[in-house]
């Protein structure tokens, strides 16, 4: 990189007003190059504690005017642009110094917070993160995207990124003495999960009545935990995800699978960036590979997880995040009055893993129109049976799961699990899924963070109104 890079900005900002000197410094401060690792930290650093500064000297985003926007624009575009280069040099080395060399395991959000004591401007601190929350997402700066970009450079590397995809399969801290408590019980209520044994079953109640069943910050780690406890229980042979009855005005006393993300609390800024990241490399990766074991990598070819069969009873609909659900369970059961939609353009982000791997089921026309124009697929017609193997009526959902149940467990787990394993080598080995990760990582920092989004939820959510 080359002071020349940085002359749109400077004119940006000189443009808004900004110091003449400060911004001569902080053109002059641009690394001309990588160059080795100790030297890099120092250099890059400096460079990025000027950009932190000088975005400072602005008001806050939502009272900038336009020259004062371009200017934080352009500023953070580069100090971005510096990162993408630093990260290509070195990401490895700052991989293998966070885990000692793939010694230990990291989920990606303290390895995230990790590299920002690490390497110091790189990525957000837990505070920089935390001061941005107190905003509504409109007037966020994005710092996290950074955090997607250095998660996008790990996980495009096959040795680290392969890594940090079996870190995040382990199972939760917690979930070993769970699952002592669900087998001694038969039950298991963590709040915004609940789990349930029924005979060879594991049932699992996803739960958040008031937002229709969707998924947020308050949910997503008692979702991983259920989960994990699920594929973990040994007094039963296959599980069922449903949603629970809501108590929504429009929908009171049904039962819905759910609503897929809060877009009220993804308007609020309420949905950090990287609960996307751990839900898809979390619990939705668990329920398609099950769960890792330290020792073993989950590749289904130089090791295997512990996993189970999954069923999903769709009620009323699957939208967006539990659309995309459907798309790693080995049998989707859905009402007559079901149907599913993926309304990805007008929230303005990445449906998840949806791109990789709605495809497979509906052929690449009818998922770009699912995912880019919404096109509704109601459960109960030639397209939704491509993603729904069984559809039942309405009042009689709780007599079909029993049936599917002892359908699916009549000639054993083990025949099972194998003929699961050997479908999903063929269609989504851990190679393809962590290259795909990589990009989701860096597309959806951006998405998450774009104004589009904010303009979609205010048009086609009426955002502004809805509350917390």
């Amino acid at each position: 990189m080359t002071s020349a890079a940085t002359a749109p900005a400077s004119m940006a900002m000189r443009a808004a007003s900004l110091p003449e000197r400060a911004v001569q410094e902080w053109s002059q401060a641009l690394p001309a190059g990588t160059e080795n690792h100790e030297s890099d930290v120092r250099r890059f650093g400096a460079f990025w504690t000027q950009s932190a500064a000088l975005l400072r000297t602005l008001p806050d985003k939502a009272r900038r005017n336009e020259a004062e926007r371009g200017a934080a624009d352009a500023l953070l575009a580069v100090a971005r642009a510096s990162r993408e280069a630093f990260l290509a040099a070195h990401v490895d080395e700052i991989y293998d110094r966070l885990t000692a060399q793939r010694s230990i395991f990291r989920r990606l959000d303290d390895l995230a917070y990790d590299a920002a004591k690490l390497v110091p401007g790189l990525v957000p601190t837990r505070a920089e993160v935390d001061a941005e929350a107190a905003h509504l997402q409109r007037d966020k700066d994005g710092v996290e995207i950074d955090q997607g970009l250095f998660l996008a450079h790990v996980l495009s590397r096959p040795l680290i990124g392969e890594h940090l995809c079996h870190a995040m399969l382990l199972p939760r801290q917690e979930s070993a003495g769970l699952a002592a408590e669900f087998a001694s019980r038969g039950s298991l209520d963590l709040g915004a999960a609940r789990l349930t044994r029924r005979g060879k079953a594991v049932h699992l109640d996803m739960i958040n009545p008031r937002f229709l069943n969707a998924e947020d910050d308050t949910t997503l780690s008692h979702t991983e935990l259920a989960v994990d406890v699920a594929t973990l229980d040994r007094t039963t042979d296959i599980a069922v995800m449903r949603g629970v009855v809501v108590d929504n005005e429009k929908y009171r006393g049904k039962r819905i699978f759910g609503a897929g993300i809060n877009l009220t609390h993804l308007y609020l800024g309420k949905i950090p960036f990287l609960w996307f990241l751990i839900r898809d490399l979390g619990y939705v990766h668990k329920l398609l590979r099950g769960l890792a074991a330290p020792d073993r990598v989950p590749d289904d070819v130089n090791g295997r997880g512990v996993e189970k069969l999954w069923i999903a009873a769709v009620d009323t609909f699957a939208i967006g995040g539990h659309c995309q659900a459907l798309l790693v369970m080995d049998y989707v059961l859905a009402a007559s009055d079901a149907f599913i939609t993926l309304p990805a353009r007008k929230e303005g982000i990445i449906p998840g893993f949806a791109n990789l791997r709605l495809p497979r089921f509906t052929g690449d026309r009818i998922a770009r129109e699912a995912i880019l124009y919404e096109r509704r697929l109601t459960c109960d017609s030639a397209d939704g049976r491509l993603i729904c193997d069984e559809i039942a009526p309405a009042a009689e959902m709780d007599a079909a799961i029993e049936r599917v149940v002892a359908g699916l467990t009549s000639a054993g787990a083990v025949s099972a699990i194998g003929n699961r394993r050997a479908f999903r080598v063929g269609q989504e080995p851990l190679d393809l899924f962590r290259r795909y990760a990589s990009v989701y990582a860096r597309e959806q920092a951006y998405c998450h963070f774009s104004p589009a989004l904010i303009a979609n939820l205010e048009r086609n959510w009426d955002a502004k109104n809805r509350k917390a």
